[in-house]
């Protein structure tokens, strides 16, 4: 009878990048049922994820977007992808905010995994990831605000109301995103429009509520 090599059974080490205690150990579960995957560490806050990666040993990661203390997990795999660009990472997130998916691929970060329940989803994503495939959504999860949906907002004005969600002025709006004052305001009452909302600060909360814009 031939002997397995020992390659054949080497598993793919994965950090987990996680705050919740029990998202982490059901994603632990999943990978370790496989038999490909093991699980080389567990960090609930993402600025800590690069100082580990720099010890080796870790092939693969599954980072949460939002993690303890408000760390960042796309700053953090960012940094990581430039100095380990060998190292795979799957950006996962049960918030759907617009942005995150395109700063997630100008980053540098392999794929991107909104959070469900299923066990083939997860390994399916882990192993495409690990053959070199990029998978990422085709798009943000269309959500309602007032009388309209997150698709019918322009990528500026998503922009200008994360700003709002944020209680920035309309001065201070204008000098982050390079616009006039005046012109900050018309795309706010069109907003407001659109929406049917009577005051900004009551689209703004409905916006962060829904997980629409998540002002960081």
């Amino acid at each position: 009878m031939a002997r397995k090599s020992k390659s054949a059974d080497k598993k793919i080490r994965v950090l987990l990048v996680e705050d919740q205690d029990i998202t982490a150990k059901l994603f632990e579960t999943f990978l370790l049922s496989s038999g490909r995957y093991e699980v080389a560490g567990h960090l609930k806050n993402a600025d800590l994820a690069p100082a580990f990666c720099s010890r080796g040993g870790v092939e693969l990661i599954l980072m949460d977007v939002y993690t303890e203390l408000g760390a960042s997990g796309i700053e953090a795999a960012s940094l990581i992808k430039k100095d380990h660009p060998d190292i795979k990472i799957v950006i996962i997130t049960s918030l759907p905010e617009v942005s995150y998916i395109r700063r997630a691929k100008e980053g540098g970060i392999d794929s991107f995994w909104y959070k469900e329940a299923g066990e083939e989803a997860l390994l399916e994503i882990c192993d495409r990831t690990m053959q070199g495939e990029q998978v990422y959504p085709d798009d943000s999860p269309e959500l309602p605000l007032g009388l309209i949906t997150s698709k019918e907002l322009t990528a500026r004005e998503l922009d200008i109301l994360r700003e709002v969600a944020r209680g920035s002025t309309n001065q201070e709006i204008a000098e982050h995103l390079y616009l006039s004052v005046n012109t900050v305001r018309d795309y706010i009452k069109i907003m407001m429009s659109k929406t049917g909302f009577h005051t900004r600060t009551e689209m703004a909360i409905r916006a962060r509520e829904v997980g629409l814009v998540i002002p960081e």
